[in-house]
């Protein structure tokens, strides 16, 4: 039997205006179910997700007849769950099936796909799956559990504003994602929120006067409904004027601000939910995983501000993390190990990366993040850099570079890096490459060659593909064979740039043969076909993400970096040389930046065999000198030098310390033996620090200035503010001090004659004087 609340509850449902609230509820819940359809969650098909209307009216449905017949709050919720599961299950599998049949094989219809999703993402750990029954039933069950609640917060609790606040976030939550315009949803929900509010209202109203015994309570439902109506209509109109009419954008920058954590977070997420056709990324994210998708989603948003040291007239791709596991549907980092390197470290000093410096020059940048981000941009291989990082580094006897790293910051960071060097200067050419031989250290062979490839990497048509390939190669050697690779990628005759693969469908596991089929694609599907076809014949090669070069804001110096220019290419490692970038994607877009092409170069005669090490020179012989321009901004201790500059810089050294040394002695020795008044050990300092720059300035108090030389010299404050107090009580104060303070004056005036000449190093000229101390006020 329903309680008597329910009686009156229901009595007033059967009222007009209480069958109107339940409309308005409904009609909340469906305009989420309304905004998942339209943003084509679900391989882009509309068709796929219209069911969610009727899992939002089930939803609501649940939530209403729970309080209705009596029962509690967690009766309600378990018995629709239950039933949610039982019918959500069978909508989706209306839609996997379309011709229909028994209820019995529409539920092994959506059981099939959700097991199928789990074998692959789960147990065989790939990094997506054919299957999307799974993500039609996770939609189902999200719109029916959302719209239950906000339908029992309604009738059960008498506070619809907790169900109005969830589907709002989760209705503003998909617009955001979604570049689909679903205004009109927004102003369903709108509207039906502030008339169920109003509604609510009213029914409080109501009571409140029957308690008091005001007078007939019908009376103010009328004006209450009018006066809601007059208030929401004006609500609305302004606010779609508002929004049609304003210049600003209050909220374009939402998603720029993002914490770096959200956003790995996002990408570990990404491999189990649906990915919209018209979906709004946060923006391009690199982390130890890259899962090669249906959509390139690409913005405007600015993401990087680039300005080299020297004008750059063909700049490198940008880096940002490097890629060696193929994994059939992506790419992922082996578990890396991290070196933190401070600023001017030699960033892959003792790696597998390091190569012959004669080979290389040096290139100098000053990058600047639009938000807070912990990767380390690399416009070649890194070098130095400016401040503390985590260099990330795979596989034995030295490792290769996986990615550099830092804490999340929006700040600069100055890097230095070595990009292959001119012809003349001794770089690479096509004729220096071909014969640089397959002497390849046994990591790389082992990381980036033929035994990292899984079983399935290539399928018939791919396979098929690679061998007309190499049989119309110029030669065998692994230039050749990657240059041809390259060529035939970019023909587009046979490959079409197509950024939106969701109308695409594909039932092979590896993306490589995908490519083939349907000859389609973007950057990702591009590079890794070539990946995986010079890694088939056994040339290391590994995936590379990052960045284009960006667009030049003056004299080709400085760049500005925005979403639309991220880039997925290729590098190919050879012997002495290093790793080579290759891309091999076939924009025909003329104004998107291309790599410098390789020059030709003089031919030369081939190599001969070198011993396989794991070094990164591959046996080479070539010098290991590189000259750096003390002019080109940052460059930090790089790479080592030869034994005539160390011997060099090791003697300079030396006879520094012992200059310093010999200095420190004769101070220390000239030091206070005897007696020491307070004016003498002050005199002394003040003295002192002007022959080394940091005058007092006449309106400095004593303690002011005690705490300018403070703030430059912080391991000695303690004895600054023992003279300054001693000066300040003796001078002013008029007092006599203790045989005990005039010890720990004379022990503090002595360390402070040895450490004050450090303010050498401190000094910086300002039109011929020296530099002034800093204020410090007490």
């Amino acid at each position: 039997m329903p309680s008597e609340r329910s009686a009156d509850l229901l009595r007033s449902l059967r009222r007009l205006d209480g069958w109107f609230t339940i409309g308005l509820v409904a009609l909340i819940c469906m305009s989420l179910a309304w905004s998942l359809d339209d943003a084509l969650l679900v391989l882009g098909r509309d068709e796929y997700t219209d069911f969610l209307v009727w899992a939002a009216i089930g939803g609501a449905a649940a939530g209403w007849v729970g309080p209705l017949v009596g029962w509690g709050r967690w009766t309600t919720h378990a018995i629709g769950a239950v039933v949610a599961a039982l019918v959500t299950t069978l909508l989706v599998g209306g839609v996997l099936m379309p011709e229909g049949g028994p209820l019995g094989v529409l539920f092994k219809a959506t059981a099939d796909q959700a097991v199928e999703a789990w074998a692959d993402l789960i147990v065989a750990g790939r990094l997506s799956t054919l299957a999307y029954g799974h993500h039609l039933l996770l939609l189902g069950l999200i719109t029916w559990g959302t719209a239950q609640f906000a339908s029992y917060a309604a009738f059960g609790h008498r506070r619809p504003i907790n169900g109005i606040v969830v589907i709002g976030l989760l209705l503003l939550a998909n617009m955001s994602l979604t570049s689909r315009d679903q205004l009109v949803f927004l102003v369903i929900f709108s509207v039906a929120s502030l008339f169920v509010l109003v509604r609510f209202h009213i029914l409080e109203e109501q009571t409140d006067w029957l308690r008091r015994r005001i007078g007939d309570p019908s009376a103010i439902s009328a004006m209450y409904l009018r006066g809601g109506t007059v208030f929401i209509v004006a609500a609305i109109t302004g606010s779609l004027l508002l929004t049609n009419a304003a210049s600003s954008a209050p909220l374009g920058g939402a998603w720029t601000d993002v914490g770096a954590r959200v956003i790995e977070w996002s990408q570990f997420l990404t491999r189990y939910l649906p990915q919209s056709r018209d979906g709004r990324p946060i923006g391009p994210t690199f982390s130890d995983t890259a899962v090669i998708g249906s959509k390139w989603n690409t913005g405007d948003d600015v993401q990087l501000r680039l300005t080299y040291a020297e004008p750059e007239v063909d700049p490198p791709f940008i880096a940002a993390h490097y890629y060696d596991q193929f994994a059939l549907s992506g790419w992922q980092s082996s578990p890396a190990g991290g070196i933190e390197r401070q600023p001017g470290d030699d960033l892959l000093g003792g790696t597998g990366d390091a190569v012959p410096d004669s080979t290389r020059r040096l290139l100098t940048a000053t990058i600047g993040p639009a938000f807070a981000r912990g990767d380390i941009f690399l416009p070649g291989l890194p070098d130095v850099i400016d401040q503390p990082v985590t260099v990330e580094l795979i596989g034995a006897g030295g490792g290769y570079l996986s990615k550099v790293a830092r804490e999340p910051s929006s700040g600069d960071y100055t890097v230095t890096t070595t990009v292959p060097a001119d012809e003349k200067d001794g770089g690479p050419t096509e004729a220096l490459l071909r014969v640089a031989g397959t002497a390849y250290p046994d990591e790389i062979r082992r990381l980036y060659g033929k035994a990292s490839l899984p079983p399935g990497s290539l399928g018939p048509k791919s396979t098929a593909l690679l061998q007309d390939i190499v049989a119309s190669a110029a030669s065998d050697d692994p230039y050749d064979l990657a240059k041809r690779i390259r060529d035939v990628l970019r023909d587009p005759g046979q490959f079409h740039y197509d950024t939106d693969l969701t109308n695409v469908r594909c039932t092979e596991p590896s993306n490589v043969e995908c490519f083939v089929v349907n000859r389609r694609g973007f950057c990702q599907w591009y590079a890794t076909a070539m990946a995986v076809f010079l890694r088939e014949l056994d040339i290391p090669a590994r995936f590379v993400q990052g960045f284009l070069p960006g667009q030049p804001d003056n004299a080709s110096r400085s760049y500005t970096i925005r979403a639309h220019d991220s880039h997925a290419w290729v590098q190919v490692y050879f012997p002495s040389y290093g790793w080579i970038d290759f891309d091999p994607t076939g924009n025909p877009n003329p104004d998107v930046p291309t790599l410098a092409p390789i020059p030709s170069g003089r031919p030369v005669a081939s190599a001969s065999a070198k011993p396989s090490g794991n070094g990164g020179a591959g046996g080479s012989a070539l010098p290991t000198r590189i000259e750096r321009d003390p002019g080109a901004g940052f460059t930090g201790s790089g790479r080592a030098r030869d034994r005539g500059i160390n011997g060099l810089v090791i003697a300079v050294a030396l006879l520094l310390a012992v200059i310093v040394g010999a200095v420190a002695v004769i101070v220390w020795r000239r030091g206070a033996r005897g007696p020491i008044t307070a004016e003498d050990a002050y005199g002394s300092v003040v003295r002192l620090a002007a022959r080394l720059g940091f005058a007092r300035r006449p309106t400095q108090t004593v303690y002011e200035y005690a705490g300018a030389l403070a703030d430059e010299l912080p391991m000695v404050r303690p004895e600054l503010e023992t003279v300054a107090r001693a000066k300040v009580e003796v001078a002013y104060g008029g007092r006599q001090l203790e045989p005990d303070r005039l010890a720990g004056l004379r022990d503090a005036h002595r360390r402070l004659r040895v450490n004050l000449l450090r303010l050498v190093t401190h000094r910086r000229k300002r039109g011929g004087g020296g530099r002034r101390p800093r204020v410090r006020r007490r």
